[in-house]
């Protein structure tokens, strides 16, 4: 591998613990497409003095293929020293299984050994026989075999999460390690771009992150020689950028039916606030056990989050947090469907980004990755361990004189405060103004009507520039998150 290994110290730590215990390990390792999850496993061990066995799945292709691919890795592992040995093509995967474990039993010696199965769901199908395999020789071999370090990886999280992390077989209960790869926070942004010779300022890593998220796979693509917009321009517009078609690709890559969870994603993306579950059952026609797991599915591979309102009991509502994704239905799509009667130019996105429809999005965008940097805004505002974080909407009845009220984030601390945030997009710093203001104050006098909280009311702003000082700001606000803090490692 030729690029540093950026961020993911806490999985680096995880894998050094395993890699340095004295008793076999069983790790699995998921996260959606593009994420990286090969790239850590391969650039971790690839500098360890153990004997590394890879093999990738290959996407809808037959038995026999996986098993001579298979086959191949065996040889070019175990005996590369043996030139001209030829092993035969196992029959099935109980046999391929065994000679890996005689592969390993002859020329491992002392050394540990890194069993890397990449792409396993491809390798697993229904009717292959491999996850039965599996199950027998770990359980058999290599489970007694201390060496051993097993990893399960795959780009469809909800296969290897009711496979492998809930199976109800011989399986049970062995995974020692499960890791779920999320994209690169803001920092590792930085950091990754940095190591490729990007010296971006942090404005212009935002407007990336807004619209290709921290995806290491994407971020390969940022050219140093071009702007942020001319970037985005370059790789979400023109005819052959690489991201242009790449939700196609992304969702057929990861589920059976991409067509179904395409169609729920698209709605839930529709609504700014969230949808709940009964308002997607009652627009698709997908219900009971059918939406539950395609919502599972979409949440595990990250593309969207379940959360409950502040002071509901119940009702689960969904909301888009993938950056690319809500970034492709809102702007690329739209732009595909008139492509044969609109020419690209280079200045066209610098055109749109100016619009007063881009930074009323950019709002919403920003919104999602103040979500993901949720332990960035709790240091900075000084929010106690403890806190319960979540957001709150109040929508009146039509015969109420309330007016309602919408909290973009809201901490519930254990210290008698509740600190209302209002999270703001903004080039340059933002300024309240006696109309904001007032807007402020009566949210804050909503939320405590509605609630009926005793608790001290705290407001805070989260900006992506910072917060301009005038005698609104001081009176009103208590305390302030900026870009900065979000860049913090």
């Amino acid at each position: 591998m030729t690029d540093i290994l950026i961020g993911r110290r806490f999985e680096q730590q995880q894998l050094q613990k395993a890699f340095d215990s004295k008793e076999s390990e069983f790790i699995a390792i998921y996260g959606r497409r593009r994420i990286g999850k090969t790239f850590l496993i391969l650039n971790f061990f690839e500098r360890k003095s153990c004997v590394f066995f890879y093999v990738s799945g290959i996407n809808h292709s037959p038995l026999e293929l996986q098993l001579k691919e298979f086959k191949n890795q065996i040889e070019q592992i175990f005996y590369a020293d043996k030139k001209g040995t030829k092993l035969q093509v196992p029959e099935n995967w109980m046999d391929a299984l065994q000679m890996l474990t005689d592969a390993v039993n002859i020329f491992a010696g002392r050394r540990k050994v890194i069993l890397f199965f990449d792409e396993f769901p491809w390798m697993a199908t229904h009717k292959s026989g491999l996850l039965q395999a599996l199950d027998y020789y770990w359980n058999r071999y290599w489970t007694r075999h201390s060496k051993i370090k097993l990893i399960i990886c795959g780009s469809a999280a909800t296969w290897i999460i009711d496979n492998i992390l809930n199976n109800k077989g011989g399986l049970h209960n062995r995974v020692t390690l499960r890791m779920r790869l999320e994209p690169f926070t803001l920092y590792e942004t930085k950091c990754y771009l940095k190591q490729r010779g990007i010296h971006f300022s942090q404005q212009h890593i935002l407007q990336l992150y807004l619209c290709i998220g921290g995806i290491p796979y994407y971020l390969r693509f940022i050219n140093k020689k071009l702007s942020a917009i001319q970037n985005i321009n370059q790789l979400c517009f023109h005819k052959k950028g690489i991201l242009t078609d790449e939700f196609n690709n992304l969702f057929s890559s990861l589920f059976d039916q991409a067509e179904i969870h395409e169609q729920i994603i698209k709605l839930i993306a529709s609504k700014r606030g969230g949808m709940d579950r009964v308002e997607i059952e009652n627009t698709l026609s997908y219900k009971g056990g059918s939406l539950s797991k395609r919502l599972k599915e979409l949440e595990e591979a990250g593309f969207i989050s379940a959360f409950t309102p502040y002071g509901k009991v119940r009702g689960v509502y969904y909301k888009v947090i993938d950056e690319y994704t809500l970034f492709y239905l809102t702007w690329i799509m739209a732009d595909t469907k008139n492509r044969l009667t609109k020419e690209i130019t280079d200045e066209y996105w610098e055109y749109v980004s100016q619009t007063s429809a881009w930074k009323a999005w950019s709002g919403y965008a920003f919104e999602a990755i103040c979500y993901k940097h949720i332990k960035n805004i709790q240091m900075a505002l000084k929010i106690p361990s403890g806190t319960t974080v979540t957001t709150w909407r109040y929508i009146p009845g039509k015969k109420e004189k309330t007016e309602g009220a919408q909290i973009d984030l809201l901490f519930d601390r254990l210290d008698g405060i509740v600190q209302l945030c209002e999270i703001k997009y903004c080039s340059s710093p933002y300024k309240i103004n006696k109309d904001y203001a007032k807007v402020l104050i009566q949210k804050s006098e909503v939320y405590q009507k509605i609630t009926k909280t005793k608790k001290q009311i705290f407001i805070s702003m989260i900006t992506s520039c910072h917060l301009q000082k005038n005698m609104y700001s001081e009176e009103i606000i208590t305390s302030e998150a900026t870009l900065d803090d979000l860049f913090e490692a």
